[in-house]
C-alpha cells in the first residue's frame, strides 16, 4: 500500500486535503481527486466545463463535479526530489458569439513521494531540471507510455520508449522539442567520446532513416514521446542519452525549431502538421541556426540539457 502526504495544493503546508479557492474546491485523495466549481454566473453552461479531456461527473445549475482517477483526463504526472506532483486544467470552453469568458484554473495535487512508486534503481533514470517557472523532465516510459520503465534494459531491435516534457507551472503555453539527442558510454561527454546521433540538425529523427524509430503522435504540447529502436552501439554497456530540450513558442516552428522523422516511401515528415513537412526539407543537408531567444526575457524559447540513463542495449543471441 502507498503511503501517501495529503498536502495542500498551491499553498506550502496544509493539514488536510481540501482546499478551497474563490470559486474550487479541491479534494486530493491517494489516486483520485475531487473538483468542485461553483459557477457565479447566470449565463454560463455547466456542461462546458472539461478537466482536461473529462466530462463532468455530476452538474446542477451552479456547481460542476468531476471525480475521477490520476490515470485518466490526461493528468501530468511529475517527481520531483520527495514530492510526486499531478497536474490538470479545469477549463470552461465557452463558444465564440459567447459573452460567457472562457476560464482556465490549475488543478495540482502534490504528495509525498512513496518509496514504491518506482524501484530505487530507476533514479538514475528520471532526471528534472528547473528554470525559472520551467521545469523539465525526461524518462524511460514502459511500452504504452502509461508508467515509468520496469526495466533499465532493452533487447537489440526492440523499442526504448522516452518520454520528455515540461511543466509550464504559471507560463504561457510552450511546445515542447527535442532539438539533439546523442548516444554515448558516458553521463558526460568530452571530446574524444564516441557517439551514436539520434536526433540532429535541429529537430531531425536521423536514426529514423535506418531503423524503425519513430515520433509518436502527441497527447499533450508540452510532452514528447519517442519509440527508439534499440541500436548496436555500446552492445551490452551502459549507455546514456544526451539530449537538447527546447521549449518554444508553438507558432514560432520554423526549419530550426521542429520535429520530423523519416516515413519509408514517404519521406520526411513534421510531427505536430503533416501539411508544413517541407519544413524538414533540410534534414540531408543542413537546417541554419539562428540566434536563441530565451523565455526568461519574454521571447520565443529557452533550451535546456538532459541526461537519461544508464540503459544497457542487450544482444538477443548472446
Amino acid at each position: 500500500m502507498m503511503a501517501f502526504s495529503w498536502q495542500g495544493v498551491l499553498l506550502l503546508s496544509l493539514v488536510a486535503a481540501v482546499s478551497v479557492y474563490a470559486d474550487m474546491k479541491l479534494d486530493c485523495r491517494p489516486g483520485f481527486v475531487t473538483v468542485v466549481w461553483t459557477e457565479s454566473r447566470s449565463q454560463a453552461d455547466p456542461s462546458l466545463f472539461r478537466l482536461g479531456n473529462c466530462f463532468p461527473t455530476s452538474i446542477t445549475a451552479r456547481e460542476v463535479v468531476f471525480s475521477v482517477d490520476f490515470n485518466d483526463c490526461n493528468f501530468r504526472t511529475m517527481v520531483t526530489g520527495n514530492q510526486l506532483i499531478y497536474t490538470n486544467d479545469l477549463l470552461y470552453i465557452s463558444s465564440p458569439d459567447s459573452s460567457v469568458l472562457p476560464v482556465i484554473h490549475p488543478v495540482v495535487c502534490t504528495y509525498e513521494r512513496p518509496k514504491d512508486w518506482y524501484p530505487l534503481i530507476y533514479d538514475p533514470v528520471f532526471n528534472t531540471y528547473g528554470e525559472g517557472d520551467l521545469v523539465f523532465a525526461i524518462r524511460l516510459m514502459n511500452d504504452d507510455f502509461s508508467g515509468p520503465a520496469k526495466s533499465t534494459s532493452f533487447p537489440l531491435g526492440s523499442f526504448i520508449p522516452i518520454m520528455a516534457s515540461v511543466e509550464l507551472m504559471n507560463h504561457q503555453p510552450l511546445l515542447l522539442l527535442l532539438e539533439e539527442c546523442v548516444a554515448a558510454a558516458t553521463p558526460e561527454l568530452q571530446p574524444e567520446s564516441n557517439l551514436y546521433p539520434i536526433i540532429t540538425n535541429k529537430g531531425c529523427l536521423v536514426d529514423s532513416k535506418i531503423s524503425r524509430s519513430k515520433f509518436e503522435p502527441r497527447e499533450n504540447p508540452s510532452e514528447m514521446h519517442l519509440s527508439l529502436q534499440a541500436f548496436r552501439f555500446a552492445l551490452g554497456k551502459e549507455v546514456f542519452i544526451h539530449c537538447k530540450l527546447v521549449a518554444w513558442d508553438p507558432i514560432g516552428l520554423d526549419n530550426t525549431k521542429k520535429a520530423c522523422h523519416y516515413v519509408k516511401d514517404q519521406g520526411w515528415e513534421l510531427l505536430d502538421n503533416p501539411a508544413y513537412s517541407n519544413l524538414c526539407d533540410c534534414c540531408d543537408s543542413s537546417c541554419k541556426s539562428r540566434k536563441m531567444r530565451s523565455v526568461l526575457s519574454g521571447k520565443l524559447g529557452i533550451v535546456h540539457k538532459a541526461v537519461l540513463g544508464p540503459l544497457t542495449i542487450t544482444d538477443v543471441n548472446s
